[in-house]
């Protein structure tokens, strides 16, 4: 009986178990290089030549061309860990696949990945319950251990150069945005900030600004380009000739009818800059084209307009102006704009717009770099320092770094596995085992002997030195929280959890039935994927073979 399609493929129980840990591995194995502040580079080139230098652990995952849906399930932990902590990703990622690893030794065992599992979800339940118990309170206020948590975020990525000027910049930053509460919370609005980037200028030069800074020139040279007090309008429509849904032809005789038809377009051009006059609007901004015509307008009305700004300016100017974005210019009124003081930095070519009042608020980091590349890891690092930094004033619990809080847990959760009956506890014991290849890793990748600073670490913890860390520039076993490798507990709780749930999930899947190749780009004539890639069975191989 013919069940299922001639080209279709099926992968059935132990060959279907090690073809999905096989390649989660593989996707964990291409990150863990670049873990810690001794950490290692990768230089990603896309389809179209464009080159993508980094170490961040989400944005390579990204980047990469996974065709295989095992792998992708992987990279949802990466992209579940940037979203909900903002950090942590590469740890989230390698210890998924080590979770797999011994997984893999417990199958071989004749273990039930049910079993497995179970054990996994009451090591990942207990492991969370012990970071809270480990963890130490911060104040919203405590500017030096916030620091300290935007520092050690930074370590090993391109910002780390400068990385003290920058968390001071990220803490002020987030400081600005953060208000309490009812219930006493903080609540930390990143919406309300804003990064910029300019190329050509040192980082150290980078800087914290009030209000909104757009990259952009007056459409006009005889525009005024500086106000104390200007009403703001945002529009997205543009100032042009209105073009018809359908081609159409005008047939002109003489050149009068041309004249008339030439005259029809300057008067609808006109008829749209009256109504900015009208509105009582000074400045511009506008997400789309503003003709030649209607700029000589606005110049000879007094009005400033930048024409072409991002979507993402526009929204935020809507924060700093508490004006109101327009599409429709016949319905624009005087309470559609905002207020705010307008000037314009020549130097920089660049308009700083500051918000007036107490209702309207939002800062910009403006931050410079040498090249395009180097501004944009530059941003990524900052990007994630803002995340750690704002999820810790929320959340108000730090951990040591360095190793220390996945030492302590696995020598947390090898005792409560002697309190867990049946083969659940060798998940248990394997599950703090998974834990430990945080500080391995750091190891490896500092050039250190992984298996040496294991044992130091261990000892360390059980003479009670619950924040006893790797120094990675030294080699010593020291108290990382006073070192100033500072974590948020937000990040290490959600690193774990998503970390057992993949693993969990890749775990339960004994049948893989596919209608074509087992990829997910649905292109059947690469059979097996392109050799050492990520498509097909043999795709995957062949990345494995190449980790």
């Amino acid at each position: 009986m013919i069940i299922l399609g001639e080209d279709s493929q099926r992968v059935k129980d132990r060959d279907a178990q090690a073809y999905n840990i096989r390649a989660a591995r593989a996707v964990a194995e291409a990150v863990r290089s670049t873990l810690g502040p001794k950490g290692m580079d990768k230089m990603l080139v896309d389809s179209m030549g464009d080159v993508t230098i980094t170490n961040d652990g989400v944005t390579i995952l990204k980047e990469m061309d996974i065709d295989n849906p095992t792998a992708e399930m992987i990279v949802e932990v990466a992209e579940t860990q940037e979203d909900e902590a903002g950090d942590g990703t590469t740890t989230a990622v390698a210890i998924a696949g080590e979770l797999l690893k011994n997984a893999e030794d417990l199958l071989e065992q004749d273990i039930h990945p049910t079993a497995v599992i179970r054990g996994f979800n009451l090591a990942a339940e207990k492991a969370r319950e012990e970071v809270d118990d480990i963890a130490e309170h911060v104040e919203p206020d405590d500017q030096e251990l916030l620091k300290k948590v935007a520092e050690t975020s930074m370590t090993g990525k391109s910002s780390e150069l400068n990385k003290e000027l920058l968390a001071d910049l990220i803490v002020r930053a987030v400081e600005q945005v953060t208000v309490e509460a009812d219930d006493g919370t903080y609540v930390t609005d990143l919406e309300n900030l804003s990064i910029e980037t300019q190329t050509g200028r040192s980082a150290s030069e980078s800087e914290l600004l009030t209000g909104a800074v757009i990259d952009k020139d007056p459409v006009h040279d005889d525009m005024p380009v500086s106000f104390e007090e200007a009403n703001v309008l945002l529009l997205n429509e543009p100032v042009e000739v209105e073009e018809t849904d359908v081609d159409t032809n005008v047939s002109i005789e003489s050149p009068d009818q041309l004249q008339k038809f030439l005259d029809q377009e300057e008067a609808q051009l006109k008829e749209k800059v009256q109504q900015i006059v009208d509105s009582g609007a000074d400045v511009v901004f506008c997400q789309k084209g503003i003709d030649d015509l209607a700029q000589h307008y606005l110049a000879k009305e007094g009005i400033l307009a930048v024409r072409r700004t991002k979507k993402s300016d526009i929204k935020f100017l809507k924060n700093i102006t508490g004006a109101a974005i327009v599409s429709d210019l016949d319905s624009v009124d005087e309470a559609d704009l905002g207020v705010a003081s307008v000037r314009r930095d020549d130097g920089d070519e660049l308009f700083y717009v500051e918000g007036v009042g107490d209702d309207v608020h939002g800062v910009t980091l403006l931050l410079r770099g040498s090249t395009d590349h180097v501004v944009d890891e530059l941003e990524r690092g900052v990007q994630d320092a803002l995340d750690v930094v704002a999820a810790t004033v929320t959340d108000g619990r730090v951990l040591a770094g360095g190793g220390a809080i996945e030492v302590e847990l696995a020598s947390r959760l090898r005792d409560y596995a002697d309190s867990v009956s049946g083969r659940e506890q060798l998940a248990v014991e394997a599950f703090a085992d998974a834990l430990e290849l945080v500080p391995r890793v750091l190891a490896e990748n500092a050039g250190l002997d992984s298996i040496d600073t294991l044992v130091d670490l261990r000892a360390a913890h059980e003479d009670g030195q619950v924040r006893a860390g790797l120094n990675v520039f030294t080699g010593e076993v020291e108290d990382a929280f006073e070192a100033g490798v500072v974590e948020t507990a937000h990040a290490k709780e959600q690193a774990i959890a998503s970390a057992s749930e993949a693993a969990n999930l890749v775990l339960k899947i004994d049948d893989i039935i596919a209608a074509g190749d087992l990829s997910t780009g649905g292109n059947d004539d690469d059979e097996g994927g392109a050799p050492g890639g990520m498509g097909g069975m043999g795709g995957m191989g062949g990345m494995g073979g190449a980790m």
